[in-house]
């Protein structure tokens, strides 16, 4: 089959040379976007060096431009997001797989995509208007009532957090995790299954002790897509965080991400405070791209593998 296109595709030269160019134009797009990232990046790049990653103070406009609480901050709201999302979808994934009835398994599959076609700034306005005030009237104390007001659930009660950004996140990465962990956990052999049930294991007893260590390489995979999305989501994050850059003290602290920085302030930054910013978007890229390349190839071998 591959040598028939090939030979159809060198019969048809304009339209060959049509994809081709296509292919190249592209590419060329990628490098020059790359490029002009590293151009403006270079000159913050130069004069700080090491100090925009080690940094602890980040002051807008004038300095220093130190990243370390924008690089925490990003981490910390990435991995609140998981710990709420990953139990969530692999468990909502096996429902619409295992559990509930074909005749409004369609109708829950669409619920689950239409929320990953809501657009980000939805999810920002949602997090602001209830779940802020519903945070900081309840979930906060309750959460510094267990600890007795000790980290790390200590500080001021006030909702916009970190803890707030991480919460929003992990509903938007939600249908990342969900639709890919289906698609992996519906390829595991029935035979495993039936073979589990007819040895007298529960049902949650096969999920747990044969599904889900069989698809753990795809579910894997689908985990570090979610994460790619949180590390660069933007809006809803400068919505909810509360944009002050520090390193957070508790999950309380208000905060500010990579990405969430460079939106509010890319728009009144000039010179030194451009290019630093243009910094913290090459650093965004390099995280994310490598989390995704990584979930890639975990995918990759999982449905290689057949799961």
């Amino acid at each position: 089959m591959a040598e028939r296109i090939r030979l159809s595709a060198t019969s048809d030269r304009p339209y060959a040379l049509l994809l081709r160019g296509a292919a190249f134009f592209f590419g060329a797009v990628i490098v020059v976007f790359v490029w002009s990232v590293v151009k403006t990046a270079w000159p913050a790049l130069h004069q700080y060096t090491y100090h925009l990653v080690t940094g602890k103070s980040w002051i807008s406009g004038t300095g220093p431009y130190g990243a370390l609480a924008l690089l925490t901050d990003t981490v910390l709201t990435t991995l609140i997001a998981l710990a709420i999302a990953v139990p969530v979808g692999l468990s909502s994934a096996l429902a619409l797989l295992f559990l509930i009835p074909e005749r409004i398994k369609s109708f829950a599959a669409s619920l689950v995509e239409l929320l990953a076609a809501v657009p980000s700034v939805v999810y920002g306005l949602w997090g602001l208007v209830y779940l802020a005030p519903w945070l900081s009237h309840t979930v906060q104390p309750f959460l510094a009532g267990i600890t007795g007001g000790r980290w790390p659930f200590n500080g001021a009660q006030e909702g916009f957090s970190v803890l707030l950004a991480g919460m929003v996140l992990s509903v938007m990465i939600q249908p990342t995790i969900v639709a890919i962990s289906r698609d992996v956990i519906a390829v595991v052999p029935t035979d495993l299954i039936e073979g589990g049930l007819s040895l007298g294991a529960t049902r949650s007893q096969v999920f747990t002790r044969v599904v889900l260590p069989t698809a753990k390489t795809g579910i894997f995979g689908a985990i570090a897509l979610g994460a790619g999305r949180a590390l660069g989501e933007t809006i809803a994050v400068a919505m909810v965080i509360g944009s002050n850059p520090q390193l957070p003290h508790s999950l309380f602290t208000t905060g500010a991400t990579l990405a969430s920085t460079i939106a509010t302030e890319f728009g009144n930054a000039t010179g030194n405070a451009g290019s630093a910013l243009a910094a913290l978007a090459l650093m965004l890229m390099v995280i994310t791209a490598s989390v995704n390349a990584f979930a890639r190839v975990l995918t990759k071998r999982a449905r290689g593998a057949g799961v």
